[in-house]
């Protein structure tokens, strides 16, 4: 699932994704502002059929919290 969301946020963020960690965040990716922030969001709730309150998101500072929130998600589908 890490790697779905690995090639969807270096696509929104014009990285390779290689360059995508877990530890990704606004901190350490020049790219991640609030616009492309919400791409994210929106081609992921798109790409694994989710929908995502605004307090779910509050705390997501990393792509590896944002990747635990899916996972969270989806588990919660079944």
């Amino acid at each position: 699932m890490f790697d779905r969301l690995r090639q969807i946020a270096a696509d929104i963020f014009q990285l390779s994704p290689e360059q995508m960690t877990p530890l990704s965040s606004p901190k350490n990716i020049q790219t991640w502002n609030s616009v492309r922030f919400l791409s994210l969001i929106l081609a992921v709730e798109e790409e694994f059929g989710l929908m995502f309150e605004p307090q779910d998101l509050e705390r997501i500072t990393t792509l590896g919290e944002f990747a635990a929130l899916i996972e969270t998600k989806l588990a919660g589908m079944v």
